[in-house]
């Protein structure tokens, strides 16, 4: 019997080799169809000799007609509900969903066989093509009229109608299609960086080039963060030059004595490693420009927001966590605005599950790598929000069951500004956070204990929650009763608003140096820096202080000493009017509108200035 049905593929490989009208063609696929299909033999060479012939077939004759195409595919179409398409044939089906996307074909042919790929695919690494076409397939459901909603009904047949999806293979697969295309839309970026060969060879299984015809696209040139197979052959080695380094986007965080105050060890000898460990790195911020060409962007668009679907569903949620923990994307991805825009609704979801083994994801993988965390973190290169979602990451975090008092340290070394900054404005989780830091002892520094308990008081919240901690530790009470800090640093992208409702909340009379440093007030909080009646020295370093402001300090700050406007925009109406102020002895007027005149009038008018600064302007 065997023999027979070789016989028979035989005759047609010979009569398809030389094809001479296409109608007759057609209707020998046909029958070699029929003949697969109603063999008894349970081999699975009989349903796969056909599709390699029609694929070999298609190889050779790349000038047929578009409805050639499609009689082609219809009558191929029974073979590929129980076998994957060869390589060729999925090349074909690639060009076919590239060049008619709103065929039937795509519908009523591809959607069964994408959904057989997806269920039963075991590592999209051995074969490329099949995710290829399934990426394909995706952005062709993607062109029709409905768009993103096809998409999505796509995803809900993928995960079933109850609430746990019956193919475990759907989301791992899913996944390596969306990282393959995420990847391939920054291809042209990486490429100008990294023309190593490790990024130029062909993952077909074999270590020689390919002599196969047509060539692979330039999307499969570069191999994708396939995290998500299970197989054995998925070494480190082969993860190294696709998958993030996040050493290339982070820093280690500068200690010096003058930028951060001192913080007491407070971790105790417990040498046992902690997932919160890597909050001792911070990212630094990417300058790279990224912006993608059309198709780039539809690509990237419509991938980004198939892992938002995905994140939606609750069953698939650990899983997915589990395979986005290594920030399996090029750095040139995270260097761009738009893509970690969109992706933040993922980290959202992650950070708002209450599963311990989804909301740890959000942290590194290791210890001095980054995670999620930092990424999204105020200063992170992701960070668009001056912290909301860090809030609820640090919500959630501190409701598990992580090393309160290490969490609370790394907290206080890299975000106290932002954690202040929040408090300031009510956020109850940040509140919570200052209160612990005093209760545990995790500053050392008075000046800077003392700005905790300003800002915890000065917001109903804080105010009721520090009152109940000061019933436990009285001696927090007599530290504020002392009259205040004589030094005080407002956290960055601070507003007027934020200084008005700190300076409101206690006694500030032994304040002596402050700093509003990058922070966003304008000179409107000049009414409530002249109720500072010790202040000597005063930094407005990058900030919209202006002239107004400068005339209001000159009539009551007669005793500052030291006033930093560097790149504000103060002119000569403002400046001059610092002539009265007779106790300066260092000025910074680096980048201003200053001119060399009203730079002559005020050397002359202030007697014990020593210090000026008057780089880039007209008196340089």
């Amino acid at each position: 019997m065997a023999g027979v049905a070789q016989k028979k593929i035989y005759k047609y490989k010979k009569v398809l080799s030389n094809p001479s009208r296409w109608e007759v063609v057609l209707k020998e696929i046909r029958t070699l169809v029929d003949m697969a299909l109603t063999s008894p033999l349970q081999d699975d060479s009989i349903n796969q000799a056909p599709l390699e012939i029609v694929s070999k077939l298609l190889s050779e004759n790349t000038n047929l007609t578009t409805q050639e195409h499609e009689n082609i595919i219809v009558a191929i179409a029974p073979l590929l509900e129980n076998n994957h398409p060869p390589p060729d044939l999925c090349e074909f089906f690639c060009k076919h969903c590239r060049e008619r996307p709103r065929s039937m074909v795509v519908i009523e042919v591809f959607t069964p066989v994408v959904q057989r790929i997806l269920k039963h695919n075991m590592d999209f690494g051995k074969c490329p093509r099949l995710r290829l076409f399934t990426q394909e397939y995706i952005l062709a459901l993607n062109e029709l009229n409905a768009g993103m909603e096809v998409v999505k009904k796509f995803i809900q047949s993928m995960h079933g109608p109850t609430g746990h999806c019956p193919h475990p293979r759907v989301l791992p697969n899913l996944v390596a299609v969306c990282l393959a295309a995420i990847y391939s839309c920054y291809e042209e970026f990486i490429n100008s960086r990294d023309n190593s060969p490790s990024l130029k060879e062909i993952r077909n299984g074999c270590q020689q080039p390919c002599d196969r015809k047509p060539t692979l696209p330039l999307r499969l040139l570069h191999p994708s963060p396939d995290l998500v197979s299970q197989e054995a052959t998925l070494s480190e080695a082969r993860l190294k030059s696709v998958v993030v380094a996040s050493s290339e986007i982070h820093v280690e965080v500068e200690r010096t004595s003058t930028a951060k105050p001192a913080l007491t060890a407070g971790a105790g000898d417990d040498s046992e490693p902690s997932l919160i460990d890597c909050l001792m790195v911070s990212p630094a911020c990417s300058t790279m420009s990224i912006e993608l060409g059309p198709q780039a962007d539809r690509t990237l668009a419509c991938h980004v927001e198939i892992l938002k679907l995905l994140s939606d569903y609750d069953d698939w949620r650990p899983s997915l966590a589990s395979l986005l923990q290594p920030i399996p994307f090029p750095k040139e991805a995270l260097a761009h605005e738009k893509f970690t825009k969109e992706l933040k609704y993922v980290i959202q979801r992650f950070a708002e599950d209450p599963r311990q083994e989804v909301h740890s994801c959000l942290l590194s993988v290791r210890a001095g790598k980054d995670g999620w965390f930092q990424l999204y973190s105020p200063g992170g290169v992701a960070c668009d929000d001056d912290g909301e979602l860090f809030a609820s990451m640090v919500h959630i975090l501190m409701g598990s069951c992580y090393k309160t008092k290490k969490f609370l340290l790394s907290l206080a070394e890299n975000k106290l500004g932002p954690c202040m900054l929040l408090a300031l404005r009510g956020n109850q989780t940040m509140v919570e956070i200052l209160c612990l830091m005093l209760e545990y002892n995790i500053i050392d520094n008075n000046d800077t204990q003392l700005q905790i308990i300003s800002t915890l008081e000065s917001t109903e919240v804080g105010k009721r929650m520090y009152e109940q901690l000061c019933d436990r530790q009285r001696e927090l009470k007599e530290l504020q009763r002392k009259g205040g800090p004589t030094r005080l640093t407002l956290p960055s992208k601070s507003t007027d608003a934020d200084l008005a409702r700190l300076l409101s909340s206690g006694s500030f009379g032994n304040l002596e140096n402050l700093s509003l440093a990058f922070t966003n007030v304008t000179s409107a909080c000049a009414e409530h820096l002249i109720k500072l009646p010790s202040l000597k020295q005063l930094n407005l370093w990058s900030t919209q202080f202006g002239d107004a402001g400068l005339r209001l300090l000159s009539e009551h700050l007669t005793m500052l000493q030291v006033l930093n406007l560097c790149e504000t925009p103060v002119t000569d109406a403002g400046l001059l009017a610092l002539s009265s102020m007779k106790s300066l002895c260092s000025l910074n007027m680096n980048s201003t509108k200053l001119s060399a005149d009203t730079y002559e009038d005020l050397k002359a008018k202030l007697p014990n200035l020593k210090e000026v600064d008057v780089r880039y302007t007209e008196a340089w």
